[in-house]
């Protein structure tokens, strides 16, 4: 088979995506959810909660992530993710039983939140490197082109679904309906037929391999540039459930419904986003300029959106954008890195781009609350332009003749 959906020939890789798939749809959907329940019904409307709920998730990925990468490398890769997988289910089962008997507190979905970020915390890194298990060299790049478009259609279709359950039964069955997503991608794990034994003990960092990777770096100034250009989109701009919400209930007065509806807009921009950057042969600086600037544009452009229908349009050239934005600057980190450096080197990348939500969504999120969720996006114009700026400044530099040469 050949074009864009080649390793779907892979028997293997199709039941692994089949379950996935499912099972990211049901992930889109708690999110959802637990956005609009802290939202409006754990405090009053109060974007610095969701900020907390988005820190306390997605913290540990950062402070776990030299254990995580260890197991990933060192333990059975279909085992792992059976429990990490299994571990979530669990604890969307007992978020949504809390929330259907009418017991949740905001208290509860802070513990649920950290506790699920310590299993997402293991669950990333397996998930990313299992698929090397499932499909030939020649099709890996494929395959994960094509992981990325399916966890972006789910957050297309995720959060739709999700805004008509809420409104219809509420927040709560939400996370039992995604409790019981997670049986899809369980079941693809068990139906997997992997010839031969699970490829164990690969190379690992040693101990000094991040400081290592750290002092490569310092000797790279268009790694410098593109990992400050990912922390500063990272961490301001990329609040996207802070941006989304505050919106839709203290802006536009709009309900779960419509909500879910913006999300799915956006996520549609990301997913067109990326099949472009599928088909791009090679990502360069000059296209992370470019993407920061519309980024930054299309933010500004939501701040000032008039109306819902406005905001939502921007919404998906803001997807389009961000995804092109992320997926390039993966992209170009990996090609512009030499071999043996290359783990190190994208383990700085998502140390970046995972360690910027707990820093940077508390602040946006009491941003929302202070001056208005407007306001709260114009940091993420801001965070867009302020990167794009930074790219421009270090190719104008690298333009510039040297006087120091002398004549050639």
């Amino acid at each position: 088979m050949k074009g864009p959906f080649r390793s779907l020939a892979n028997a293997n890789y199709r039941i692994w995506a089949a379950g996935a798939l499912i099972s990211n749809i049901g992930t889109w959907m708690q999110r959802t959810a637990q956005d609009w329940l802290v939202l409006t019904g754990l405090s009053h409307q109060n974007a610095a909660a969701v900020g907390i709920v988005m820190g306390l998730q997605f913290g540990p990925q950062i402070l776990l992530l030299p254990l995580t990468g260890y197991a990933a490398d060192h333990f059975d890769r279909r085992k792992l993710l059976f429990c990490t997988q299994a571990g979530m289910g669990v604890l969307a089962l007992g978020l949504g039983l809390l929330a259907v008997t009418g017991l949740v507190q905001l208290w509860h979905v802070y513990v649920f939140a950290f506790l699920l970020g310590c299993a997402a915390a293991f669950d990333a890194p397996v998930r990313q490197a299992f698929v090397s298990e499932l499909v030939e060299e020649r099709y890996l790049a494929n395959a994960v082109a094509l992981n990325s478009t399916s966890f972006n259609a789910a957050r297309m279709i995720g959060p739709a679904i999700a805004g008509g359950v809420i409104a219809a039964v509420g927040s709560g069955y939400v996370f039992l309906v995604n409790a019981v997503s997670f049986l899809a991608v369980l079941s693809s794990l068990t139906f997997l037929r992997l010839e031969g034994p699970a490829p164990g003990h690969r190379l690992s960092a040693s101990r000094g391999g991040f400081a290592e990777g750290f002092r490569y770096v310092s000797q790279r100034p268009d790694l410098r540039v593109v990992l400050l250009m990912l922390f500063l989109v990272g961490t301001f701009g990329l609040n996207f459930p802070i941006f989304i919400s505050t919106m839709a209930v203290t802006v536009f007065h709009v309900g779960a419904g419509q909500y879910g509806l913006l999300t799915s807009m956006m996520a549609a921009g990301s997913v067109s986003g990326a099949l472009l950057a599928a088909t791009r042969a090679r990502p360069s600086l000059p296209l992370l300029l470019t993407a920061a600037a519309m980024f930054g544009l299309t933010c500004a452009a939501a701040a000032a959106a008039p109306s819902y229908l406005a905001f939502g349009l921007t919404l998906f050239t803001i997807g389009l954008a961000a995804q092109t934005f992320t997926t390039s600057t993966n992209s170009l980190a990996q090609i512009s890195t030499e071999p043996h450096m290359r783990g190190r080197v994208i383990a700085i990348v998502l140390a970046i781009a995972l360690g910027g939500t707990p820093i940077g969504a508390p602040i946006v999120g009491w941003i929302a609350n202070t001056l208005g969720p407007r306001w709260a996006l114009c940091v993420g114009a801001a965070s867009g332009l302020v990167a794009a700026a930074v790219a421009g400044l270090y190719l104008a530099e690298r333009r510039r003749p040297n006087p120091d040469a002398g004549p050639a």
